[in-house]
C-alpha cells in the first residue's frame, strides 16, 4: 500500500500495534506510523509465540506460559512517550507480574490464543479484577473455542461494569456480523477493526455506533494502509472518522482530545 493515507482525516490513532523483537523494531514502527499519517499507537510486545503457533493454538486451544517481553517494549513506549503508549501483555498462568508490573502501562492485552486459558476462565477474570484497580481497558481476541467466544466475551464484560473492553478484529474471522450483534448490549465493549472485511466494519457502524469502533492496523502483520483503505472505501464524513482514528482511544485513555 506504500504511504496511503486516509482522505479527510486528522491524526490517527492506531490502536492495534505489535513491537516485535529486534533493535531496529522501533524504528520501522515509526517510519511506517509516519507514512500513513499515524501520529500515536498503542503497543503490545509481539514474539511470545510463533505465528505457525498461534494459529494452530486459535483453532485447536492450547497456549504459551512464557511471558512477553513487557519491559523491553515499555522501555521503547518511554523514550518514544509522545507517540507510543505502552499496552503490558498479561499472562494468566503469571498474574502477580501484570500486578506489580501493570502500574506503568495505559492498557492491558489478555489473549487466550497466545496464552490458552479461555475468557471464562477464573484466571482470566483475576486479571480483569487487576485491569479495574488499574483504570486499564482490556483488548482481546476472541476464538471459535469453547469458553472464549464472543458471547463469553459479553458475560466477563457483564461482571466488570466499569472496565471497558475492547474486542479485536471485530469478532472471529473476517465476516462475524452475528457477533458484533451478541456485544450490540454491552456498552463497556468497543471493537478495534483490522482484520476484518470492509462489510464488518459498515456493520459495527451500524449495530454499535462510532464511538464504540476503534482504528487498528495489527501491524507489522498487515500494513496500515490496508486497514486505511478499508476506512477510504466507506467515504465516512470527517466527524465520523475523528471519532473512530483518534477521539475514541484518547476517551478511553481518560486523555484530553489534543
Amino acid at each position: 500500500m506504500g504511504a496511503l493515507r486516509l482522505p479527510g482525516a486528522g491524526p490517527l490513532f492506531d490502536f492495534r500495534v505489535r513491537l516485535r523483537p529486534g533493535a531496529d523494531a522501533a524504528a520501522g514502527l515509526l517510519a511506517t506510523m509516519d507514512a500513513h499519517g499515524i501520529r500515536r499507537a498503542m503497543v503490545t510486545p509481539g514474539g511470545t509465540a510463533t505465528l505457525a503457533r498461534i494459529s494452530r493454538q486459535f483453532i485447536k486451544g492450547g497456549g504459551v506460559t512464557e511471558d512477553a517481553d513487557n519491559g523491553a517494549a515499555l522501555s521503547v513506549c518511554q523514550e518514544h512517550h509522545e507517540r507510543l503508549v505502552p499496552c503490558y501483555f498479561a499472562s494468566p498462568h503469571n498474574p502477580d507480574a501484570y500486578a506489580a508490573e501493570g502500574k506503568d502501562h495505559a492498557a492491558v492485552e489478555i489473549s487466550p490464543a497466545v496464552h490458552g486459558v479461555p475468557l471464562a476462565d477464573p484466571r482470566t477474570a483475576a486479571l480483569v479484577e487487576t485491569a479495574q484497580h488499574a483504570g486499564h481497558s482490556v483488548y482481546t481476541v476472541c476464538l471459535p473455542l469453547p469458553g472464549s467466544g464472543v458471547a463469553d466475551l459479553a458475560r466477563l464484560a457483564a461482571g466488570f461494569p466499569s472496565v471497558t473492553f475492547v474486542m479485536g478484529h471485530c469478532g472471529i474471522g473476517n465476516i462475524d456480523v452475528w457477533g458484533l450483534s451478541l456485544v450490540r448490549d454491552s456498552p463497556n465493549v468497543l471493537v478495534e477493526t483490522s482484520g476484518g472485511y470492509t462489510v464488518t466494519l459498515r456493520a459495527a457502524l451500524g449495530e454499535l455506533g462510532a464511538d464504540r469502533v476503534l482504528f487498528g492496523s495489527e501491524y507489522p502483520l498487515q500494513d496500515p494502509g490496508v486497514e486505511l483503505a478499508k476506512f477510504a472505501a466507506l467515504g465516512l464524513d470527517g466527524a465520523t472518522l475523528a471519532r473512530i482514528t483518534w477521539e475514541n482511544a484518547h476517551r478511553i485513555l481518560g486523555e484530553d482530545v489534543v
